[in-house]
């Protein structure tokens, strides 16, 4: 079976062709994801994007027949749709800081910690202060809302005319899920909007064919399914829930890095330091912790290419050349800290690099421990295909790193949900801790600096 996965991250949309048979991308377009920074405020270019996945759906199928479509996309993203499936206003982009302007109103009637496992995050990452501040910046056309939806499911009504909903969106932060009762919060009855949530619907639920006129534009059969779909990383998580026994934990890397924690220690998550509680497509709770770690690294290599040798990694490790955290403050583990170098003087761009894997590694092992992570950690997404940030994860962690030689596994566990679950995903080269103690003793001099 071949499925097209629409996976809409916030810096990149892709459309892959997933094989199931060998569980492998054969097909792949791409669409740079930036926000309209007009009026009402800053949003997403849904219909730019349309128009990608229309056009990709067309040349991919004349290159391949497609069997399936799946959808995976960020979180911190919802859309309010009236009774015809038009948005009412736009689908909000969740860097706007909009939301901010009514944080005193909000925090009164958003539910604490213990009830969502949602921290109180900052601009619009909590979805269900998005919602709060267009109900009442936008009354008119909030009115209007038939259904609020989640980010994924509001492509599959585009794609189906079904609205639906999904937990592993509606449990990514937004305020708006309790895991723990698998029901909608107390914030959703406190506001009245229990009437415009959207049936929740599991991931691999099939929500119809494509609509007929899709079909036509597209040259689809007319009769190809649509999978309800799922939050990104979670669609990460979804082959090692099917494949591995706990405990294990599952790192999966874009714009954020998001780690989370299968059966391991039980901790007591901090929601000052970005800890909270994700839902996975199975509708189990699941302890994660995240930071904006591939946007620190675009921004701290602009764009270079990873050119480095042994050299230039024996070089960090015996100056111990630091990087502190963070690049992106405001969220992550260590929010209110600001970024630092230490030993840095005439690096070389090699040596830089180095230090910047060590940094996004050893921030990585930091979210691991607060979530109790523990067992083997598969690493997800762009940063499995850099070694040194899985060599010094090892180290840190203490703990054996796989890594995939697929380059998103994103994209793969959403083309799963249209497979049954009959069939898994290999665990990828293993990377043990390195036996020159060099690597451990640098872990300490970058925790000790904190």
């Amino acid at each position: 079976m071949i499925v097209a996965v629409i996976d809409i991250g916030k810096t990149n949309a892709k459309m892959a062709l997933v094989d199931l048979a060998t569980l492998s991308e054969i097909g792949l377009r791409r669409f740079a994801n930036a926000p309209v920074r007009q009026a009402p405020y800053p949003h997403h270019d849904v219909e730019a994007l349309w128009t990608f996945i229309l056009n990709s759906l067309a040349d991919l199928n004349r290159e391949r027949r497609i069997d399936a479509i799946s959808i995976t996309t960020h979180g911190a993203t919802g859309a309010l749709v009236d009774r015809s499936g038009e948005l009412v206003l736009p689908v909000l982009d969740y860097e706007f800081d909009g939301p901010g302007q009514l944080a005193a109103d909000y925090d009164a009637v958003r539910p604490p910690f213990g009830e969502t496992g949602t921290p109180r995050l900052p601009i619009g990452l909590n979805l269900g202060a998005q919602f709060f501040w267009q109900q009442k910046r936008f009354p008119a056309e909030f009115t209007k809302a038939a259904a609020m939806l989640m980010y994924p499911q509001y492509w599959a009504l585009r794609l189906t005319g079904v609205a639906a909903n999904e937990v592993s969106s509606l449990g990514c932060h937004t305020d708006l899920w309790n895991p723990w009762t698998s029901d909608y919060s107390s914030l959703v009855d406190r506001m009245g909007w229990r009437r415009l949530m959207a049936p929740v619907r599991p991931a691999k639920d099939r929500l119809g064919p494509i609509l007929p006129e899709l079909a036509r534009r597209t040259g689809l059969d007319p009769q190809t399914p649509v999978f309800c779909g799922l939050h990104d990383s979670n669609a990460s998580l979804l082959p090692h829930l099917l494949s591995e026994a706990p405990p294990f934990s599952v790192v999966s890397t874009g714009t954020w890095v998001v780690s989370m924690a299968v059966g391991g220690r039980r901790v007591e998550l901090d929601p000052a330091r970005d800890t909270l509680v994700n839902v996975n497509a199975l509708g189990d709770p699941v302890p994660s912790a995240r930071f904006m770690g591939g946007r620190e690294f675009s921004l701290l290599t602009k764009g270079q290419p990873p050119e480095w040798s042994e050299d230039d990694v024996a070089a960090v490790l015996a100056r111990q050349v630091l990087l502190l955290p963070a690049t992106q403050r405001g969220s992550g583990p260590f929010p209110h800290r600001g970024a630092q170098w230490v030993n840095a003087e005439d690096l070389s761009a090699g040596q830089r690099f180095a230090a910047i894997s060590f940094y996004l590694a050893l921030t990585t092992a930091t979210c691991l421990e607060l979530i109790g992570g523990d067992g083997p950690t598969t690493v997800e997404g762009p940063f499995a295909q850099n070694p040194l940030f899985i060599r010094m994860l090892a180290a840190a962690s203490e703990r054996p790193v796989f890594a995939p030689e697929t380059s998103t596994g994103t994209s793969i566990g959403a083309a799963l949900l249209a497979s049954g679950h009959g069939t898994t995903l290999g665990k990828g080269k293993r990377t043990m801790p390195p036996a020159d103690m060099t690597w451990s003793v640098y872990a300490r001099a970058w925790r000790a600096s904190l």
